[in-house]
C-alpha cells in the first residue's frame, strides 16, 4: 500500500506519501481532514528493552520529525510501563523481565541518543515525551479488568498475528504478554484524556495493537482514533533495514560512533540511494530526484551526501561533516584520525604476528585469510603493506597512540596498546 490510491490534501500526509514513508491508514479521508483542520497530536511508543534504539526504528522517528515540520505536535512516549510486560509481537520467545532500575537507565539512554531529531519544549507544535509508567504502574488490576477488559474479547485477541504465531508454533505465551494489547491500547486512551492525541504511528506490524486502541477510544471515550503505519524497510537485495553482519545500527553515540553510523549509510546498495534520501534526510524532493539518476562515481557522491544528511540529522552537522571529513582523509589520501574505529590491546600482548593483529583487529576473520590478504597486497601496518606473514608489530610501533590494521583501501582499525 504506498499510498498512491489516496490523493491527500493536507500538507502532512502528501509530503508522508512523496517521503515512501505511508503504508496504511485506518480512516484515510477523515484523518486527512483532521490534518486540514487542526494541530494534530500523534504519538509513536518505544519500549525500553535496550540502552540504544536503531536504525530500524528510524521511519517511526522520521514520522514525528514530519509530523514537527508540518506544524503539528509528535510525543514521544517511552514505554517504561509496557516494557514490564514485553510486547509479543515478531517475538518467539518471552522477552527477560528486566528490572525498574534497568528499564529506566535504558530509558534515559534512548532519549539521549535521539534527542536531536525533534525540537523538544512547550510551544504548541514541541515535541513531548512522556512514559507510559506515570499511568500504568499506579493502575489497580480489578477496576482495570472492569474498566477496560471488558471492551476485549479474548476470541478477537487470539487471532492477532502476534498471538496467533506463537501458539501455531506451540510456543509459551505468558498470560503477562498477552496483556500487553490492552495495556498499549489503553495508552492511547489515556494520551487522548491527557493531551488530546488523536493518531498512533507505528509499523505495519504493530496494526493489530493499533486496531484495539482504536477500538478501545471509540468504546470509552466515544472518539474517532486513527492509526497511521509505515511499511517495514528492507534493502533492495532483501535484508532487513539496519541488520548487518556486524550486528545493530545503533542511533546511540556510544554503541555506534558518528563515523561508523556514516560509513553505515555511505554503504548503501545502489538501488536504495533515492529511497534512503526520501526516508531519512530532509532534502528537497527534486534534488532527491537528481541525485538518484547519478551512475558510477557520482553515485558515490550521492552515497556520501545520504550518509552526511542522515547523520547530521542524528548526531548534529558537526559531528556528521568531521565523519565525512575523517572518510574522505582516510580513502582518498590514506591519512590517519583519531575519529576511525578504535580497539585497546593490553600491551602486554605485544610484540603481536600480523596474522594475529588482523584478527584481533577484525579487517580479517582467520590467520589464513589474513594470509591471504598478505598475498594479494591487501595487509597494510601504517600505511606500509605486509609482505611477511611472520613479520611481528611492537606497541612501539604505535607511534602515534595506534596502529593503523588496513585491508585495502576502505577498512581501518585503530589498535591502541593500553
Amino acid at each position: 500500500m504506498s499510498g498512491a490510491g489516496h490523493s491527500f490534501k493536507s500538507d502532512f500526509l502528501r509530503t508522508f506519501v512523496e517521503r515512501g514513508a505511508y503504508y496504511d491508514c485506518s480512516a484515510p479521508e477523515d484523518l486527512d481532514a483532521l490534518f486540514l483542520k487542526e494541530r494534530v497530536t500523534a504519538y509513536i511508543g518505544f519500549d525500553c528493552t535496550a540502552p540504544s534504539l536503531h536504525v530500524g526504528n528510524l521511519v517511526q522517528l522520521m514520522t514525528l520529525r514530519r509530523l514537527q515540520q508540518a506544524g503539528h505536535r509528535p510525543i514521544l512516549l517511552m514505554g517504561g510501563g509496557t516494557t514490564k510486560a514485553g510486547d509479543p509481537s515478531g517475538k518467539d520467545e518471552t522477552r527477560l523481565i528486566l528490572t525498574p532500575e534497568k528499564i529506566e537507565e535504558n530509558k534515559n539512554s534512548i532519549v539521549t541518543g535521539v534527542k536531536h531529531l525533534l525540537k523538544f519544549g512547550d510551544g504548541p507544535a514541541d515535541a513531548m515525551l512522556i512514559d507510559n509508567a506515570e499511568w500504568l504502574d499506579k493502575l489497580e488490576y480489578i477496576p482495570f479488568l472492569r474498566e477496560v477488559g471488558k471492551h476485549f474479547s479474548v476470541n478477537r485477541m487470539l487471532t492477532m498475528d502476534s498471538v496467533k504465531l506463537r501458539l501455531d508454533r506451540e510456543q509459551p505465551l505468558s498470560f503477562l504478554e498477552f496483556n500487553y494489547s490492552l495495556m498499549q491500547a489503553y495508552d492511547f486512551v489515556e494520551l487522548y484524556k491527557r493531551y488530546g492525541c488523536r493518531v498512533q504511528s507505528s509499523g505495519s506490524d504493530q496494526w493489530g495493537n493499533v486496531v484495539s486502541g482504536i477500538d478501545l477510544g471509540r468504546r470509552m471515550e466515544n472518539v474517532q482514533f486513527f492509526g497511521l503505519t509505515t511499511p517495514l524497510i528492507t534493502t533492495s537485495s532483501g535484508a532487513k533495514m539496519g541488520k548487518t553482519a556486524a550486528g545493530a545500527v545503533w542511533l546511540n553515540a556510544e554503541q555506534k560512533s558518528p563515523y561508523d553510523y556514516w560509513q553505515f549509510w555511505r554503504n548503501t546498495e545502489d538501488k536504495d540511494v533515492g529511497r534512503f534520501l526520501r526516508l531519512f534526510t530532509d532534502m528537497p524532493l527534486a534534488e532527491i530526484a537528481r541525485l538518484e539518476k547519478l551512475e558510477g562515481s557520482e553515485l558515490n557522491d550521492a552515497k556520501k551526501t545520504l550518509a552526511t544528511e542522515a547523520t547530521a540529522i542524528l548526531h548534529g552537522r558537526t559531528a556528521a561533516e568531521a565523519a565525512a571529513e575523517t572518510a574522505r582523509r582516510t580513502f582518498e589520501e590514506g591519512g590517519t584520525d583519531e575519529g576511525l574505529p578504535t580497539i585497546e590491546v593490553p600491551k602486554s600482548e605485544f610484540p603481536m604476528g600480523v596474522l594475529a593483529l588482523a584478527v584481533k583487529a577484525g579487517v580479517a576473520a582467520s590467520n589464513g585469510e589474513a594470509r591471504r590478504l598478505i598475498q594479494n597486497n591487501g595487509l597494510k601496518i601504517n600505511d606500509a603493506s605486509v609482505s611477511d606473514p611472520a613479520a611481528t608489530v611492537a606497541a612501539a610501533d604505535a607511534s602515534s597512540g595506534a596502529i593503523k590494521v588496513s585491508s585495502g583501501k576502505k577498512k581501518h582499525i585503530l589498535v591502541k596498546p593500553v
